[in-house]
Order: C-alpha cells, then structure tokens, then sequence
C-alpha cells in the first residue's frame, strides 16, 4: 500500500510529531492554557484555508466521486470542525472574531500557501498526499497519548482529543488513505508532497509552542 509506505518512509519525522511537548502535555493536562489559545486561533485560520485547498483539489479530481469526496470533507470542515472550534473557543474564553482577526504566524502563512498552491497547480493524488499527514497525524497523536486522557484535570483538552479517538475520525482517515492508495501512483512520486506536509506538520506544533 502506498500510504504504508509513505508512513514509513516519514517516521523519522512522524516520531518527533508524536513526541511534541505541545501534544504529549496537552493529553496529559500539563500544557499552559495560553498555549492552548494560541493554537486554537491558529488552527481556526488553518482549518479556513485548508477547507479552500479541499475545493481546490475537487476542481482537479478525476472523477466525479472524488470530486464529491473532496467537496464532503470541505463541508465538513466549514461545517462539523468549525462548530465544534466555536464551542471550544468559547470554552476558554475566546469567540469567533478573535478567531478571524488573529494573525496567522509564519509557519501557518506558509502551511496554508504550500496546500493551497498544491491544490491548485499539481494533480488530484498530489493534493491528497500533501493533505494527508495533517488528518493522520492527529489520529496517531490520538493512538499514542490518548491513555493519558483518564488523568487528564482539564476538560476542554479532553473535549478536544475526543473527536481524534472517534471510530468516525479513524474512519475518515481510512477513506482517505484508499484514495490515495487506488491512485496508481508510486511512493515515490508521491513522496515529496507527503514528506513537505509532514515536516510543516512538526513546524506547527512548535509555533504553537513556542507562541509565535
């Protein structure tokens, strides 16, 4: 399977995603709530630009159902992610307008620029590759660390890492690795879009760490 194999061939970067400080005291409870702010207005902005790239790819789709595979997973970000980021920045003290007049930091501008770009400009199976890592890596972060959850003190951590340990969740990383994996399309033509999303990935959870 292709996407094994560009697992594979990211773990080195993948263990450091995995590892991250931000991730490992999130699930644990221990991370600072400003902290968890900061990566919450970020990832509003991600999530806005990342639903765009999803249109992108629909326009690129080769078919007629991966058309409507992409179009779905954009609704789904504009609509179910978006809603529950409301409730979460509610949670902590924040709205909506923070969430759309925070600026987005360089990492984030860059992040968004490369899926965008991708989506754009390069083919269907391309765009998946590059799209990929940021809904995988989440279910493994969720894999990983998710034991820690039953000790976990705050409460919207563990609204958040929730939706990751859906059996909905895995599903839906599921669905998009067949796609990938029915692309016809070798490792390592496909490698150099996964391993660029991987490594923004591991850059994002160190911006958010580090709160800039």
């Amino acid at each position: 399977m292709v996407t094994g194999e560009l697992r594979r061939r990211a773990d080195g970067i993948w263990q450091r995603i995995l590892a991250h400080p931000f991730v490992a005291e999130l699930y644990a409870g221990t991370l600072p709530m400003e902290k968890f702010k900061y990566y919450l207005l970020q990832d509003y902005n991600y999530l806005v630009n990342f639903a765009k790239a999803l249109s992108l790819a629909a326009s690129r789709a080769p078919s007629v159902d991966l058309m409507k595979t992409a179009l779905e997973l954009a609704y789904g970000t504009v609509t179910g992610e978006m809603a529950n980021y409301e409730a979460l920045l509610k949670e902590v003290g924040l709205s909506l307008r923070d969430a759309a007049e925070a600026e987005p930091n360089r990492v984030n501008v860059s992040y968004m620029a490369y899926l965008k770009s991708t989506c754009a400009l390069e083919g269907f199976y391309q765009c998946m590759a590059a799209l990929l890592p940021c809904f995988w890596s989440y279910a493994e972060i969720a894999e990983r660390h998710g034991g820690k959850l039953r000790e976990n003190p705050v409460h919207v951590y563990k609204k958040w890492a929730s939706v990751y340990l859906s059996p909905e969740y895995r599903g839906l990383v599921e669905r998009l690795r067949a796609v990938l994996d029915s692309s016809g399309l070798s490792a390592e033509e496909l490698w150099p879009y996964f391993k660029e999303a991987s490594l923004y990935e591991l850059e994002f959870w160190q911006a958010a760490y580090e709160g800039h």
